[in-house]
């Protein structure tokens, strides 16, 4: 009889070990494609578009990915689970698309921090450390940044020390021209637009003129006169630019924006303000006119939108970060060089 009752009651043991296996690997299955292999079923759909048939003798295109607003969180205002769980999301939907895509560039267009503004140098070496693991890539992929208000603070906020702390670490000056496969991008700090003459502002104003004067010896041709006010300029590939920033041009508000990542209809009846949501007009519209762009990529609101200014198309990409929206997402381009 014991042995009996041992015997069955072994059995309902293996039993019972056997579901609660079944049951464990079931969990991980389910939390290992939710949280791994969820992304690259859903970034596999992504393609680069098709482009006509080119010349082989013309340089092969690029393959650009744009990015904006990753606001990864801080020590003040940052929850340890929130930063744990946004911050996995992020590093899996970007390591995925790096995989995948293969892009040659990925632009961020701003605010990759979220308290860039307030860090002492502890937390700005933390959070740059924790930037540099989560958006790593291959040799054969170049990342460049923009900076953003939430990185050095808005105009009043804004600092030198700031500033230069955020282009020491990204290798990057703002207001300057990238060439890639000859095609221009102008990087802008848009937060220095302000139009005050502030030592930072006049510095960035500055710069965008000795941008404009190297694109347009670039544009012209082979006078006597131009080449000899080109001499000091420093040569280009003769393609119109796309201009870079994080604030989008002046714009009264989203109410036009009918892109699927496009705000909510609430947030499109907020009026926007200038020098705060969107450039001041008259900045806009110095930058147009001294850049000439063929293509305005911006980020800041974090909702996607497309609008023209005359006949300059400019995109405003949406929020990478699923704390700022439900549908986090990039921008693909397939670029060929513009004459």
């Amino acid at each position: 009889m014991k042995t009996g009752l041992g015997t069955e009651k072994s059995s309902r043991l293996n039993k019972r070990n056997i579901f609660l296996l079944k049951c464990l690997c079931f969990i991980f299955v389910v939390i290992f494609f939710c949280e791994f292999l969820l992304y690259y079923f859903v970034i596999i759909q992504c393609r680069w578009p098709k482009l006509a048939t080119t010349s082989p003798h013309q340089t092969p295109p690029l393959k650009a990915m744009f990015l904006s607003d990753t606001h990864l969180l801080g020590e003040i205002t940052g929850h340890w689970f929130d930063k744990l769980r946004r911050e996995w999301q992020m590093e899996r939907a970007y390591q995925s698309a790096i995989w995948l895509l293969q892009p040659d560039l990925v632009f961020i267009l701003g605010d990759l921090f979220d308290e860039g503004k307030w860090s002492n140098y502890k937390a700005w070496e933390d959070d740059v450390a924790r930037f540099q693991s989560m958006f790593r890539h291959p040799p054969n992929t170049e990342l460049i940044v923009v900076v953003g208000n939430h990185d050095i603070g808005f105009h009043y906020e804004m600092t030198i020390h700031k500033l230069n702390r955020f282009e020491k670490v990204f290798n990057m000056t703002s207001g300057k021209v990238v060439s890639r496969k000859g095609i221009n991008f102008v990087l802008v700090n848009s937060v220095a637009l302000e139009g005050d003459n502030c030592v930072i502002c006049r510095a960035a104003e500055d710069q965008i003129l000795e941008v404009s004067h190297q694109l347009n010896c670039s544009r012209t041709k082979n006078h006597p006169d131009i080449l000899k006010k080109c001499r000091s300029a420093n040569p280009l590939p003769p393609s119109a630019p796309i201009l870079l920033q994080h604030y989008p041009m002046y714009r009264k508000s989203d109410f036009e924006c009918d892109e699927e990542d496009s705000a909510s209809p609430e947030e499109k009846k907020v009026i926007f303000k200038e020098k705060y949501d969107v450039l001041s007009q008259k900045a806009s519209q110095k930058l147009l006119w001294l850049i000439q762009p063929r293509l305005i990529l911006s980020g800041h609101t974090h909702s996607a939108c497309r609008v023209l200014h005359g006949d300059i198309p400019e995109i405003s990409v949406p929020s990478f970060s699923w704390r700022n929206r439900n549908n986090p997402s990039f921008i693909m381009l397939y670029m060929l060089r513009s004459f």
